[in-house]
């Protein structure tokens, strides 16, 4: 089936051990440590701590040591090598929306717009309320469906009644919303006292044009997509979405049910309005080539995953090297301009006169040390418009400038 724990927090800055945070011992059962945690997340949810800050981080406290000690794989190895073996920056942190204020939930409603997933937690008075067994459960026969609307933070609660053949031949249970609403599809689980307490959650994903969660008991690992991890990925860097997508890939906790009662809930998870939605359960019996198209598909899903992993080696490898040789064609381009710049100026120096200004500003040309003549023929230079005479070839009077006080008597008979 597909749908995740409860809780993922980020870990506390100061990180006590998961065992004494729930107060219970290292050999306690998983029963045993989830009614720890559903008694400690109900007494510390912000909900029921408006005035009271510091409820706040042992909430997340809690849910982060449940994160761990719900999870066998996390467990052994937080029991063998501590904190240190987990990568607990990796989890992801979930936003009580019932605690959010007017503000922070516009933010939050626009980046859920913009495609960016936003988590959220279940209203305590939900929780509360199921595990009191207060809650109005409405039947929901296999092969039916049910259309509804529930408010913001509110829930509908199903029972779908399965026989012992049906849960041999596995259920589904799908909820979808034309409106493309935001919900969470919840299970909850019988509890000791009558009530039912919250096992796993699966929030709604856009596909097509609907939004829609499914939950699946098929006998077989179904996986459910944690869409955060790549959304936070591809923040960091885009490139390296890819090679993370299936990475989001999350074993479900459970995989079939046994024959009974079994109760479901849709939340209202939008920011501002009532969720449209559609629930309905299946039996896989009627669904045999699907049924096993899934099992293969999942299967060549992880195989995937593990070619990614290596081809993102090989890939960030090929990818160095490109970056190289890329490198060393800018440089090498530079360096062959250089050197026919470099070129075409000594081929240029090779010339017989160049351009200079005199002293009066106008240019003439001189020889550059040798001569386009015969030996003994003068080289003459030629008088610009400026000299006296003029252009025209015509010989103008000069004038005597008033000036001039050291004329030539020569100069005076003229």
């Amino acid at each position: 089936m597909s749908g995740s724990k409860m809780a993922g927090t980020s870990a506390p800055t100061v990180r006590r051990d998961p065992y004494e945070v729930l107060s219970v011992s290292r050999d306690s059962t998983d029963q045993e440590i989830k009614t720890a945690y559903r008694k400690l997340a109900l007494k510390y949810h912000p909900d029921k701590n408006v005035s009271n800050p510091e409820a706040s981080e042992l909430f997340k406290e809690v849910a982060f040591s449940y994160s761990i000690l719900s999870d066998p794989e996390k467990r052994r190895q937080y029991d063998n090598a501590g904190f240190e073996a987990l990568e607990a920056d990796g989890m992801d942190m979930e936003i009580d929306l019932s605690n959010l204020g007017t503000v922070n939930t516009m933010f939050a409603a626009l980046f859920s717009k913009l495609g960016v997933p936003i988590k959220t937690t279940i209203s305590a008075n939900v929780l509360e309320e199921a595990l009191n067994g207060t809650v109005t459960v409405r039947p929901l026969p296999l092969g039916t469906s049910i259309s509804g609307k529930v408010e913001k933070q509110s829930a509908h609660f199903f029972g779908v009644t399965i026989s012992e053949e049906q849960a041999e031949a596995g259920v589904v249970v799908r909820v979808t919303s034309a409106a493309q609403s935001k919900f969470k599809l919840l299970y909850f689980e019988q509890d000791v006292n009558a009530g039912y307490g919250l096992a796993l959650q699966e929030d709604s994903e856009k596909t097509g044009k609907v939004t829609s969660a499914g939950m699946y008991f098929l006998h077989f690992q179904v996986y459910r997509m944690d869409s955060t991890l790549n959304a936070l990925a591809m923040a960091k860097d885009p490139e390296s979405a890819f090679f993370k997508r299936l990475e989001g890939l999350q074993p479900c906790e459970v995989s079939q049910l046994k024959s009974g009662t079994h109760i479901f809930a849709v939340y209202g998870d939008n920011f501002f309005k009532t969720a449209s939605y559609t629930i309905e359960a299946v039996c896989a019996k009627t669904y045999e080539d699907t049924t096993e198209k899934l099992k293969d598909i999942e299967s060549q899903i992880l195989r995937k995953r593990n070619d990614l992993r290596q081809f993102e080696t090989e890939y960030r490898k090929a990818l160095a090297r490109f970056q190289e040789v890329t490198n060393r064609y800018s440089q090498e381009k530079q360096a062959v301009d250089e050197l026919l710049k470099q070129r075409d100026g000594i081929h240029s120096s090779f010339t017989i006169t160049r351009a200079v200004i005199n002293s009066g500003g106008s240019g003439v040309h001189v020889n550059n040390g040798s001569s386009s003549k015969s030996v003994g023929e003068e080289v003459k230079v030629e008088s610009s418009p400026g000299d006296d005479g003029s252009s025209d070839g015509k010989e103008k009077p000069s004038k005597k400038k008033w000036f001039n006080l050291n004329m030539n008597k020569s100069d005076k008979k003229t």
